[in-house]
């Protein structure tokens, strides 16, 4: 069997990604399509040490105190030990992979770090890093899902009441959050990844709304 296919969402916090990787999971698994779920990053795994050191402050402050080529290594490397040590040979072997979070997450977050006219440099520095050098898999269809910062801010204050937890050096800077909103909107063009609107017909979307375009839309890319 030739390689499987990877299918990627992303978003920023409070874009309502998780919710929906959830969803697209479980009616998957209802129509007996076979496939593996991931999710990054590995926060249980010692490979994710340097992001939590980073993302709880130990770097400094603000997003901005480790610049974007060093946090991304820091990402990259845990996706790598995944590679190695959980998924590769099952994707190498011809299985669907879903994934919550990937190389398109350095892209968004760490290529807000930089001026606009320096992103396209690093988004292809990113991929040269991760697909050619280090290996990883290129993936086959990436979902972003898109917020404006009020909506996202709103449904982050949310979660953070509802299970009592707090905003890391990420979520607590609302000038970092706009810019990565920006730069994923870039990456769509730029690498054509699929932008999914949080709006339609200036109204909120209803969540199984969006649901079931996703699933319309996975189901096209699984003919491909």
């Amino acid at each position: 069997m030739g390689k499987g296919k990877l299918i990627i969402f992303e978003g920023i916090d409070g874009s309502g990604k998780s919710s929906q990787y959830r969803r697209i999971c479980d009616r998957l698994s209802a129509d007996y399509v076979s496939f593996r779920k991931i999710v990054f990053p590995r926060y249980d795994k010692e490979s994710s040490a340097l992001i939590r050191l980073y993302l709880n402050g130990s770097f400094g402050s603000h997003p901005d105190d480790v610049n974007a080529y060093a946090a991304s290594l820091f990402y990259a490397v845990d996706r790598f030990a995944s590679f190695k040590d959980d998924w590769g040979a099952e994707y190498l072997s011809g299985q669907l992979i879903i994934a919550d979070r990937y190389t398109t997450s350095n892209i968004v977050h760490q290529g807000a770090k930089l001026p606009e006219n320096e992103r396209k440099d690093y988004f292809a520095w990113v991929s040269d890093l991760e697909y050619v050098k280090m290996g990883l898999p290129e993936p086959d269809r990436v979902f972003f899902l898109d917020v404006d910062l009020a909506t996202s801010l709103r449904r982050m204050k949310k979660r953070q009441e509802k299970y009592h937890t707090s905003a890391d050096i990420h979520e607590k800077d609302t000038e970092y959050l706009e810019r990565c909103i920006s730069t994923a909107r870039m990456a769509c063009d730029y690498f054509g990844w699929t932008l999914v609107p949080f709006e339609r017909n200036g109204a909120e979307r209803e969540i199984m709304e969006k649901n079931d375009d996703l699933y319309r839309q996975i189901h096209t890319a699984l003919q491909d």
